[in-house]
């Protein structure tokens, strides 16, 4: 085993390199101004002979950590969310300096309360977080603090941030249309809650739909995505005992389908004869339901590598302006991929 002493310096990798100690130090940062060769030369050095950098001693001489900090917060309605996500975000990490640590953020506190104390203890270099709000004040303040960030979600501030969101307008968009080209005309879409900048995208895309295709529509005001599945199954139960009740639901989770399922079940009837679901896919759970559900693809692991990426680029002093991405929502319709066993969550992000 190596001594203290004989543990690889900046110093060490210069030498090899023949290049300066700042530079090393820059490029092993991922700087931009440094030639992107050069920061791979360093890089794959460094490897190559065990570099760590010393942490403590970084932070106290320029008051980095090293540490990207993913608030996690409090919601199960996408299977496997945080899984997904903590995986694609330690994808980015890979081969740099930077460490992930997870900050849980708990129901009962206010959401600003883990940017709070990351900020007042300067305890990470950026800071990642999800379900964003229209004002979002995390947003807010970290902007104000020129803080790097990268949120999961948009907001409606007029400020330009850096992001990585899901595009629920079109994902919306698409549901109603395949309901309507399966014969439905009675469309159901089940929201998140008004407070999440998701909602009102949603909202607007299904709305555009179905008034665009003449067809009738509700958007149910006693239960949201967040409700627990008793409420969600009482909910379709009472729904299908009243006049006119919906034979088509678009689900933008798949927990809130699972009791729909369930209350259809139930009542005798049958997803696809009775009413049909469109399912906001997260998981691989609906490859293997039966009958087959269509499903509409959002790839969190590929949101999280994306938020890692462009969280680095942050750091180095990009502008937010230049880091904003929309992902695409992939259709995955059960007539469409019968027969086939499509991998999902293995797309790579450049």
């Amino acid at each position: 085993m190596a001594r203290r002493s004989d543990r690889p310096t900046l110093r060490t990798i210069a030498e090899m390199t023949g290049l300066a100690v700042t530079t090393v130090s820059r490029a092993l940062l991922d700087a931009p101004q440094i030639a992107l060769e050069t920061r791979q030369r360093v890089q794959r050095v460094a490897r190559e002979i065990g570099y760590q950098p010393d942490r403590a001693a970084r932070h106290l001489r320029t008051g980095r950590t090293n540490v990207i900090s993913f608030v996690l917060d409090p919601h199960d309605e996408l299977l496997g969310f945080s899984t997904s996500m903590i995986s694609g975000l330690a994808r980015a990490l890979r081969d740099t300096q930077y460490h992930l640590v997870i900050t849980p953020h708990f129901a009962e506190a206010p959401a600003i309360d883990p940017i709070e104390y990351i900020l007042r203890n300067r305890m990470a270099d950026g800071v990642v977080f999800s379900r964003t709000e229209p004002k979002d004040p995390r947003v807010k303040l970290l902007m104000e603090n020129d803080f790097p960030f990268v949120s999961h979600g948009r907001t409606d501030l007029g400020l330009d941030h850096a992001f990585v969101d899901y595009d629920n307008a079109a994902f919306a968009r698409i549901a109603v249309q395949r309901l309507i080209s399966k014969g439905r005309r009675r469309l159901a879409l089940i929201l998140p809650p008004q407070r999440f900048m998701f909602h009102w995208h949603l909202r607007a895309g299904f709305l555009e739909a179905v008034t665009e295709n003449g067809v009738a529509w509700e958007l149910p005001s006693d239960i949201n995505l967040d409700s627990n599945s008793a409420d969600l199954y009482t909910w379709l139960t009472r729904r299908l005992s009243q006049p006119e009740p919906p034979d088509g639901v678009v689900c933008a989770g798949e927990v809130s389908a699972l009791s729909i399922m369930a209350a259809l079940s139930d009542q005798g009837l049958t997803v696809g004869k009775d009413l049909d679901l469109v399912v906001k896919q997260t998981s691989l759970l609906y490859d293997e339901v039966r009958p087959r559900i269509d499903a509409v693809y959002e790839d969190i692991a590929e949101a999280g590598e994306m938020l890692g990426r462009l969280l680095i680029r942050r750091i180095a002093g990009e502008k937010p302006c230049t880091l904003q991405h929309l992902q695409e929502p992939v259709p995955r319709f059960a007539d469409l991929n019968r027969g086939t066993r499509t991998a999902i969550g293995t797309r790579q992000t450049a």
